[in-house]
């Protein structure tokens, strides 16, 4: 599960582009940050998750954030300001489970490394899902979890929305704002399609195309759309945009990142369903948890600031900004398979025993949380008033993570063997 926010300029306060996602999978699936820079390349191939293809000459600058063990990504920004994230969406074509074609999370990648705009992202992604499809397996532990994809795909002039379904797919460009979920979405209003004759699960092979053609009643599972609450989340962020049309800023956006399915009083990360956008895993019907988020400020005469929290639980997390060109995400020890001195594992280890009392526990650390965050923000506006150097925007980045690093650590030792080990 997970939820993808997008406002063009004329939609914000600052008239600069902002996005955001929460990343939710599997509980122990660590997310990494990490920085590549431009590169040319010698080999004629590409290693992605299960498949290669072929490699480019050269490979643009970007930050992604990634499940620390696959190739792909869910989320991130390159140096032209092209920003994706993607979604699972579960339709009614059939997937054959060979791990013979590209995850989402590898077109996402793919489509940062080699894309100047966003309408460039997307004629790449179609062209290798014409190509290759993505018959591959997206989950962790869960090798049975195979899914399709949908994305939003935006720069600083044009942001879009492009929905899967085998090598199907349909797209439409974004107004002014706009959200995704774990459901198809896109009806007959697209501005795009392409259909091919995918095979779709019976009895559903049996049914006409509806007329008008209606990209989300032909091919949606309703089941496990349903089940993910896709719609009630797509309903929540959307919602949440609109109050602030005109008037959105980053820290509005990271608050609707942190947005639970009840109001934080009644709260209960135990009792939690997939209806939240900020996800708490408690079994088998909801077996996802936010395991990262970012929210990005592009802006067209200035540094994209990419603000990532490299842990879980956004409610309980804390932003910090990155910045292309530089190098503090070198810094940033990449997570595990289980519990290190990463900064997502001591990260998980608190957050985790917050919720085993989560309306007792999370106000003794909310403050530091909530102040820190508020001089991030405020340094960050401030240094950018002054049109700073990049050494001056990696000097505030990294002191931003340093910071962060000695208030876990502060808390790790506190809590300390009272966390459970796993």
């Amino acid at each position: 599960m997970c939820d993808t926010l997008i406002a063009l300029p004329s939609f914000t306060a600052q008239n600069n582009l902002i996005f955001a996602k929460n990343s939710d999978r599997e509980p122990n699936e660590a997310q990494a940050l990490i920085h590549i820079p431009r590169k040319k390349h010698m080999a004629s191939t590409l290693q992605c998750t299960y498949i290669e293809v072929p490699q480019v000459q050269e490979s643009y600058e970007v930050i992604i954030s990634k499940p620390f063990q696959m190739w792909g990504a869910e989320m991130g920004i390159n140096e032209y300001g092209v920003v994706i994230g993607n979604e699972a969406v579960f339709t009614r074509a059939t997937i054959k489970k060979e791990n013979s074609g590209l995850t989402g999370m590898d077109l996402l990648r793919i489509a940062l490394e080699r894309s100047k705009t966003a309408y460039e992202a997307i004629q790449l992604i179609t062209s290798l899902l014409e190509k290759y499809g993505q018959n591959a397996c997206g989950g962790y532990k869960n090798k049975d979890f195979f899914y399709h994809n949908s994305f939003i795909i935006a720069d600083t002039d044009q942001a879009y929305i492009l929905e899967t379904a085998g090598k199907s797919w349909a797209l439409k460009k974004i107004k002014e704002a706009g959200s995704i979920s774990n459901g198809l979405q896109i009806g007959a209003e697209y501005d795009e399609i392409h259909l091919v004759e995918e095979k779709l699960v019976f009895p559903f092979n049996l049914l006409p195309k509806p007329q008008p053609f209606s990209f989300r009643d032909y091919f949606s599972d309703f089941l496990y759309t349903k089940v993910g609450s896709a719609k009630k989340r797509q309903s929540c962020s959307f919602g949440l945009l609109q109050k602030d049309k005109g008037s959105l800023t980053v820290e509005k956006a990271m608050i609707i990142l942190k947005t639970h399915e009840a109001p934080d009083p009644d709260f209960n990360p135990k009792k939690a369903s997939t209806a939240s956008l900020c996800m708490h895993a408690t079994g088998l019907t909801n077996p996802s948890t936010t395991t990262g988020s970012m929210v990005s400020e592009v802006r067209k005469n200035g540094p994209a600031t990419i603000w990532l929290t490299g842990t879980s639980m956004p409610c309980l997390s804390i932003f910090i900004p990155f910045f292309m060109g530089t190098k503090t995400l070198g810094n940033f020890i990449a997570p595990g398979a289980t519990a290190d001195t990463s900064l997502w594992w001591k990260a998980e280890l608190i957050h985790r025993w917050i919720c085993e009392d989560y309306q007792s526990r999370k106000p003794v650390i909310q403050n530091e949380l909530q102040a820190l965050q508020e001089s991030f923000l405020n340094q960050e506006a401030d240094l950018l008033a002054a049109v700073p150097t990049l050494s001056e925007l990696e000097a505030f980045s990294n002191t931003c993570l340093l910071k962060v690093e000695e208030l876990y650590d502060k808390w790790y030792k506190k809590i300390n063997p009272s966390v459970n080990q796993f």
